[in-house]
């Protein structure tokens, strides 16, 4: 496995995990000469997410960074293939349309089982070797760990759920991935927002809070799904390369980081005890 492949890691010692798969926005070239453009496969990356949730290092979290596009492979999905979300339209584990629905690749140039499968060795493993080793380093070292998976959305897709998003989404797998009382505190906080808020609604988490929330074992995970317009100045409606993405503005941002910092502080209480 190259060096290249690897994600970024940030190794703390609190008994707090934060995961970003859909930060990256690399493409490898033999991919990218495929596509339809650059922009249409970077477009629903989780813009500015790491610059969002900087502040985590301080508290001594561990953080798992993506190094490549959603496009190449996306870390949260099933990796059998299966949909997580049954009935309901997304993308696959190699995504070959937008959210919005339009086609990613060139007519005939989409990835095959093969290459799926050869993408899953190459760039999906290693994500998930990652998680799964600093999970066990951090239980080593804690008896409960939070596994925190950060995401962001624009607003509004039709196509994906109807009218405006809430602001912000927890999903704990419908209760499955995380404890109550801990779900109780975070969604206090976000109801003290005074922004929209929901647990469990249209996103309750992907593979990631799924596979690794195991309260049994003293490993909770939850993710955050955060509506774009939360912390950037995002136009609802339709996209194009000339306005998307909006740039990270801190002070724009400032309110919902007060709340994200709340929320994280939440979890390290919770996990210790």
């Amino acid at each position: 496995m190259s060096e290249a492949t690897n994600p970024v890691i940030r190794r703390g010692q609190a008994p707090l995990l934060l995961s970003l798969p859909h930060v990256g926005t690399a493409i490898p070239e033999d991919i990218e000469k495929r596509l339809v453009s650059p922009w249409l496969a970077r477009k629903d990356a989780d813009w500015w997410i790491d610059q969002l949730y900087d502040f985590a290092s301080e508290m001594d979290a561990t953080i798992v960074r993506a190094h490549w596009s959603r496009t190449v492979i996306d870390l949260n999905r099933d990796p059998s293939g299966v949909s997580l979300y049954p009935g309901q339209a997304t993308t696959g584990l190699c995504p070959v349309e937008t959210f919005d629905g339009e086609p990613l690749y060139r007519p005939s140039l989409e990835p095959d089982a093969d290459e799926i499968e050869a993408r899953t060795d190459v760039y999906y493993r290693p994500y998930h070797e990652a998680l799964t080793a600093e999970i066990s380093r951090l239980c080593n070292i804690n008896e409960r760990v939070v596994v925190y998976d950060c995401h962001s959305i624009r607003s509004a897709i039709p196509r994906l759920f109807a009218g405006k998003l809430p602001v912000f989404n927890l999903g704990t797998n419908s209760g499955a991935s995380a404890a109550s009382d801990l779900i109780k505190r975070l969604s206090d906080i976000l109801a003290g927002s005074g922004r929209s808020h929901v647990v469990d609604g249209r996103f309750k988490g992907g593979y990631i809070t799924r596979h690794y929330g195991q309260p049994e074992t003293g490993v909770y995970a939850l993710q955050m799904e955060l509506a774009c317009r939360g912390y950037i100045r995002e136009s609802l409606g339709p996209v194009s390369e000339a306005n998307w993405p909006v740039a990270f503005d801190p002070v724009f941002a400032g309110p919902t980081r007060l709340t994200l910092r709340a929320v994280l502080a939440a979890c390290l209480a919770f996990a210790r005890g």
